[in-house]
Order: structure tokens, then sequence, then C-alpha cells
């Protein structure tokens, strides 16, 4: 249940006002939202009205205050006891230049000092102060990370504001320059600090119990045995706390000046680093085999070079390591990659079937080369 407040509340018309409410609420025990985006000016008379809802419905928050009224209750100690949140700016992000979009969002650049990223999902303010906590947790432990320093609301859909002073991203520096070892060395050394990273059991969600779920759902579309094997081999891969980005590409790793930033850091996760590398693999390679202007659209490059920037890649990373090592590490990635994206393909668009009977046709043959999926 949702309360508007209006105008001025002090003590000429606190009792008439507490009436009103009181009136509106009746009997209900729904969760009580305060929308305060009217409101004006309050003391410490209103003050007490919204004390006592509190105290008769626990789950009472106030949302939408002006910078005056939410340092009113900063002030008087509220916003430690209860939930109380500021207004959000209203940007607009039309005529903008799109500079990327995945599946939770669009990013904007709405100036040469600042990019937004709108995300989807118009109930995705819990995510955005998610995404944000991550970043800032990713930051202090020495991961090159864009912090967002602002939450705004586009239309019906909120977003998530970055500083980044001129910055591209290496899709866009890939594009312009067609240098791809270079940018592949860079992306992997940043990748390399990710991996090297070690969290406290539980502060990021699991990759594993997450991959998990994706196996016993394709194991009904494949063959027996196939499907069978793929459950036990992703069983048997160990658990780790080693962190990993989740969705890490050229689009997500942006230039400013001297320094390479990370963004889309909601998917932050632990996990064996092949969970990484098989994500990598289809946004470089897999998506695009079924559909070859995938990769353009996607990250704005041709496919012959987005596969050398995919092998450029493997060199820096396992660096050191033989071909035949290199080569199975590859199929591991693969059979997890094409596991994931055949269970989003009959989950969200089963009319795909070219993309489902190339990911069950790549499992049939990739599956039996293989007695485990971790390097």
């Amino acid at each position: 249940m949702t309360i508007q407040l209006k105008g001025r509340i002090d003590s000429s018309n606190a009792a008439e006002t507490e009436q009103n409410i009181n009136l509106q609420i009746g009997g209900s025990t729904d969760e009580l939202v305060v929308d305060a985006s009217e409101l004006e000016y309050i003391s410490s008379a209103g003050l007490r009205i919204i004390l006592r809802l509190k105290k008769a419905n626990p789950t009472t928050k106030v949302i939408n205050c002006s910078s005056e009224i939410y340092e009113i209750f900063d002030m008087t100690g509220f916003t430690e006891m209860m939930d109380i949140s500021k207004a959000y700016r209203k940007l607009s992000v039309e005529g903008c230049e799109v500079i990327g979009e995945g599946a939770n969002g669009k990013v904007y650049r709405t100036d040469p000092d600042t990019i937004v990223k709108v995300y989807k999902n118009p109930d995705s303010l819990d995510e955005i102060h998610k995404e944000r906590e991550l970043a800032r947790k990713a930051f202090v432990m020495g991961i090159p990370t864009a912090i967002p320093y602002d939450v705004v609301q586009v239309g019906d859909l909120y977003g998530s504001v970055f500083e980044l002073l001129n910055a591209k991203s290496f899709a866009k520096l890939l594009a312009e320059t067609g240098d791809y070892d270079t940018l592949a060395k860079q992306s992997i050394d940043i990748l390399k600090t990710i991996h090297s990273t070690v969290l406290k059991e539980g502060e990021l969600p699991s990759k594993k119990q997450e991959s998990l779920g994706w196996a016993e759902y394709v194991k009904e579309y494949l063959p027996a045995e196939i499907g069978e094997k793929i459950v036990k081999l992703f069983n048997e891969i160990p658990e780790s706390n080693n962190m990993l980005h989740g969705d890490y590409h050229i689009k997500n790793i942006m230039r400013q000046g001297d320094e390479n930033l990370l963004i889309d850091m909601d998917t932050l996760s632990v996990g064996h680093p092949v969970y990484e590398w098989s994500q990598m693999y289809l946004a470089y390679l897999g998506f695009s085999e079924t559909d070859p202007e995938d990769v353009m659209r996607f990250l704005g490059i041709t496919r012959e070079i987005s596969e050398k920037f995919w092998n450029s890649s493997l060199k820096y990373y396992f660096d050191g390591m033989d071909s035949a090592f290199v080569e199975q590490a590859v199929i591991m990635a693969r059979i997890i990659g094409y596991v994931r994206l055949l269970r989003r393909t009959i989950k969200r668009s089963p009319e795909k079937k070219d993309v489902i009977e190339n990911c069950t046709k790549q499992l049939c043959e990739l599956v039996p080369k293989t007695d485990k999926l971790y390097f």
C-alpha cells in the first residue's frame, strides 16, 4: 500500500494528516510505502506520524525524498531506524550513442564524460544496488573497476551512471585499430588479476552451483549417455573461491586514458576459471557459429578478427602450456558453453532450432573427448 504525502506537514495539520492516513490504511497489514516525492516540508509533528506508522507496521519505508526532506530524516536519525531513500534524478537518453547492450541492460554515452547503463527490468533497483556493492568490493580487492556513482530514472526504467572521461571500449578500439594481439594481452592481464583474487566462503555466488542447474536441465534434451556424462562431469568440477567476472568480453573493458577499467560487475561470482572461458568462447565464437553476423552486431568486429583475438587470449593466458593442454582446455570451455547456450535457447527462444541443433551436435562430438571439465 502506498501513501502519498504532499505539501507541508507541521503542527497545524499533523492530526488531520494522520487521521487521513489511518483511514486509507484501515486494517491492512500490507507492506506500507510512504511516497514523499511531493512533500515540501515535515516538522517534528510530521516525523512523529512516520514513527507511529513504523511501530504499527515494521515494513514501512519512505521513498522519493527530495534532498531537503532526506536531510531532515537523516539529521533526526530516521535513516538509521528505517528504510528511507532519495528521489532518483531523471535522465533522458534520447539521441544518445548506444555503446553496448547485454541481456540485462543497454549502455549509453550521455556526454563525453559520462555513460549510463539502463536496466531492462523496471524492477531493477535491488539489482542496481547489488551491482554497485559488487563493484566496490572488486575495487577494494584491487580489480580495476569503474564504480557507478549515481542511480537515475530513465522513463519507467532505472540506470547506473559511470564517469568515464572519453573512455572507449576494447571493442571500439579493436574495430578502429585491428590490434588484436596488444588488446588481447591487456585483456588477459586484467583477467589474471581477477582469477588470482580469492574470496572468503560465501562472499559471492558459486558458479558451480548455478552450472549444475544447466547440466540437469539439458540432460533431458540429449542422448542419454551424453546427458548423464555431462551431469557427472559438471558435478566433478572442483569448488573454488577464485573470483570470476562472469561476462568477460571486449565490450566490458573500457580504456580511459592509460587505464583499463571493467564495467558490468553484476555477474561477479566464484569458481573455476573454465566457467569464464566458456562464456568468453560464446561471446567471441560460439554465438556466431549459426549466425556469422552475430559477432559484428554484438562486438562490432568481424568474426575473423574475433577469432584472432580469441587465439591471442589463449596464448597469453596459457603461456608456457603445450598445445595439447590448451586444446583440451578449449574443449572443456566449449562443452560448458554449449550446455549453457542450449539451456538458454530452449527456455527463451525455442524457435531457434539451428542453435539447438548446433549445440546438440557439438556436445555429442566433444563430450566423448574428455573425462573432466577442469584444467
